[in-house]
């Protein structure tokens, strides 16, 4: 994993390590996606062809996914059945919506089900101003405040369309690299596991603390680099958000999402 504060020397490990993944993660996961967008559907097409089993959820109810059922195989829900008898959450939304899901979702789900927050805050284009993340805090660290459960980062600096159609097998060269970042071991393994069966390389990117290094604006955002390319990427990377990604005084959801 990446350890060391900001401007400190990181030291990265990957699944090529002796890594011991919990014996589940081989076998058919059952897994809930919160947020029926390009990356929530690419992920449960993805997954499905994998033999997981999938629930997915949007806002809108149930009755408004039977395509995209018909299309991958997945099991329409609502965002409060999405997170019932799984092994992992995917919650893949805006992040200015986060507050928005049904309170106490996580209450009742068991410590060892594993959350995974694939979002990025987009201030000018869709979320407005959030203001603890304004204020130095890493993106999925509010996240993770806000649904009151540790959180995994991961799946947030890839296009969907890459996403779904460029992983490769372990024994090809050159596989694009995911930096996964979390506090929990043995839950990051399990991402870097479904990482690995997607088709590309993980990357484990330290704590959540350090998130920030994956987050848009950096070098490792939809760049599409491999291995080394976003050890280096996560290394390079800088505190200060570009001009692009500064916050402007509008209001969440404003705007439409970038993608």
């Amino acid at each position: 994993m990446a350890t060391g504060s900001p401007g400190a020397r990181l030291v990265f490990t990957s699944p090529a390590d002796d890594r011991k993944f919990p014996r589940w993660t081989r076998a058919r996961m059952k897994i809930g996606i919160i947020g029926a967008g390009q990356i929530g559907s690419t992920l449960a097409r993805r997954f499905r062809e994998l033999d997981h089993d999938v629930k997915i959820a949007n806002s809108r109810g149930p009755q408004t996914l039977t395509e995209l059922e018909n299309q991958t195989g997945a099991v329409a829900v609502a965002a409060s059945e999405a997170v019932v008898d799984v092994d992992l959450v995917i919650v893949t939304i805006p992040e200015s919506r986060v507050p928005d899901l049904p309170a106490n979702l996580f209450g009742n789900v068991a410590g060892d089900v594993v959350v995974v927050d694939t979002g990025n805050y987009y201030p000018r284009q869709r979320d407005g101003r959030i203001a603890s993340i304004e204020e130095g805090m890493p993106e999925s660290q509010w996240v993770a405040q806000q649904l009151g459960r540790p959180v995994i980062k991961a799946f947030n600096n890839i296009y969907a369309e890459h996403l779904g159609a460029m992983g490769k097998p372990a024994t090809e060269r050159d596989r694009i690299a995911l930096p996964v970042a979390g506090d929990d071991d043995n839950a990051k393994a399990v991402v870097l596991k479904l990482v690995d069966q997607l088709g590309f390389d993980g990357v484990d990117a330290g704590p959540l603390a350090d998130s920030w290094r994956q987050q848009p604006g950096t070098p490792v955002y939809t760049a599409d680099r491999d291995l080394e390319g976003v050890r280096q990427g996560l290394l390079d990377a800088g505190r200060e958000r570009t001009e692009a990604w500064r916050a402007t005084a509008q209001s969440p959801g404003t705007y439409d999402a970038p993608r």
